[in-house]
């Protein structure tokens, strides 16, 4: 099947689009792995707090594990038909070019859907998530300790890896904790040695007063809300990187290949 010069050149710009479409699967599939293997957050002890924040029957547990496999998945499907493209292109194949054009075409709109569904859901989402923390935290934290209590346990953590401290900032003696069930108690510390440097390891033996009881220094200032967001957020400027160049690219990698096509029709006719 011979081509004219501009199509020639629309061949040979399809396969660079398809080269750099593999590189940005590649973004996606790498940052998903990193996220599947990152532990602050999503791991073991802290799984028990995430899977009582849920919104349309989801949890964020599952949402969080579920987020790094989807982009894994995501990015393996983006070089496979990135591969199609280079492929039909090299070998002018009609056909893979036509089945190509449908499938990046298809995936342009669910990407535009997907990012208007964000922007129209995101203030529920955050307020929502905030909300369901708060509550966990007021009526499901009860011990200050790593082995009592497994939703305590699982707040203790958070703090630790993240090094936050109630779901709002901790300013003062009066915090989030004031009104949780281990508050309830009438403990003397104000707020748990998880807040206030605690590891692991010496969790037990722990002691600071100046922090624990009268919160006057030595705890962590930031809300674990806002350490969460925080952490999620390190990766969305990436994301939303490959995601603008992803839509781009693909409208140049349509047009390429329905011009290929085109000339590729009209040399059949013609034969």
């Amino acid at each position: 099947m011979g081509l004219s010069c501009s199509g020639k050149v629309g061949m040979l710009f399809l396969i660079i689009i398809n080269i750099i479409f593999m590189l940005l699967g590649l973004g996606l599939l790498i940052p998903g792995i990193l996220v599947q293997v990152n532990v602050d957050i999503v791991n073991d002890k802290v799984m028990p707090l995430l899977n009582q924040l849920s919104l349309g029957g989801l949890t964020f547990g599952n949402a969080a594990n579920g987020l790094s496999v989807t982009l894994i998945i995501l990015g393996a499907f983006i070089l496979l038909v990135a591969a199609l493209g280079a492929f039909g292109a090299c070998c002018k194949n009609r056909c893979m070019l036509v089945v190509y054009a449908i499938i990046v075409a298809v995936f342009w709109i669910a990407q535009i859907v997907i990012v208007i569904l964000w922007f129209v859901m995101r203030g529920k989402l955050e307020s929502e998530a905030k909300a369901q923390l708060l509550s966990q935290l007021q009526n499901n934290y009860k011990h200050d300790d790593l082995t009592s209590h497994e939703l305590s346990t699982a707040w203790n953590y958070l703090s630790i890896e993240l090094k936050c401290c109630g779901v709002d900032a901790v300013t003062s003696a009066t915090n989030d904790y004031d009104g949780s069930v281990w508050q309830a108690g009438t403990p003397t510390a104000q707020i748990p040695k998880a807040c206030c440097g605690a590891t692991v390891s010496d969790y037990t033996t722990y002691s600071n007063a100046a922090c624990t009881d009268t919160v006057t220094s030595g705890y962590y200032a930031t809300g674990c809300y806002q350490a969460v967001y925080d952490k999620v957020m390190t990766y969305s400027n990436w994301f939303i990187g490959v995601g603008i160049t992803l839509l781009v690219i693909e409208i140049c990698a349509i047009i390429a290949a329905c011009l290929i096509c085109k000339q590729a029709g009209e040399k059949d006719m013609m034969v």
